[in-house]
């Protein structure tokens, strides 16, 4: 797969899902433009003069009409899906990132879709429900408790795969691991979804431990958007 001699854009932020492209042109180590834009619903009034660059910017919306980030401009193409975006810019750059052949890159695929049906709704649920402090209240439980049983027969699969393997894919750090484990980050803030599963909780922490995943963390905290 030959790399293009295009220019990377990437639209976004660190508190989105621009994080799974991010992180991956950052490992790539490729060079890239990041242009931040804060999702309208975070501010009071997007429309208000001195208001950050937002998603409901007409300039914004000219790239993307639904009005979500992350986009990534590529020379002439444009891409809005996170998962879509991640795996173009493995495949067109990545390197030992990348899926080196053509089972590889159906393994990667299974894993995007693994991730983005199975793991990201729930954890979603949980990294809400824990952010908005309702994790003790009635409704917060039950909530918490119906995410984590959607999450146990995804975790279990990955539990079983990740025997004997430190990596979902190739026995090497790929654009695979980016995306199931930053849909599964989001169910971290309640440790009993992920208590049965020791092999997925030691495969996240091998991710985490990166340095750029670390100091993209460490960017995050910081943001002023």
């Amino acid at each position: 797969m030959t790399a293009p001699a295009a220019a990377i854009t990437l639209y976004g932020n660190l508190r989105s899902r621009a994080m799974r492209p991010l992180w991956l042109l950052r490992e790539m180590g490729v060079p890239f433009e990041f242009v931040p834009v804060i999702q309208a619903y975070r501010l009071a009034d997007p429309s208000a003069p001195g208001a950050p660059f937002n998603t409901a910017d007409p300039a914004f919306r000219a790239l993307n009409t639904q009005g979500q980030v992350p986009i990534l401009r590529d020379g002439t193409q444009v891409l809005t899906e996170s998962m879509a975006i991640t795996l173009h810019l493995a495949r067109t750059r990545g390197g030992p990132l990348a899926p080196a052949n053509a089972a590889e890159d159906g393994e990667a695929l299974q894993w995007g879709f693994v991730a983005i049906s199975a793991l990201e709704a729930p954890s979603l649920d949980i990294l809400m429900t824990c952010d908005a402090g309702r994790q003790d209240t009635p409704d917060g439980q039950t909530v918490l408790a119906t995410a984590s049983a959607a999450l146990m027969r995804p975790l279990a699969r990955i539990e079983q795969h990740l025997q004997g393997r430190d990596w979902l894919m190739g026995g090497r750090f790929t654009v695979a691991d980016i995306m199931v484990e930053e849909c599964l980050r989001y169910a971290q803030p309640h440790p009993p979804a992920l208590a049965p599963f020791p092999m997925v909780r030691a495969w996240l922490e091998r991710c985490q431990s990166r340095p750029i995943f670390r100091t993209l963390m460490q960017e995050r905290e910081a943001e002023t958007l």
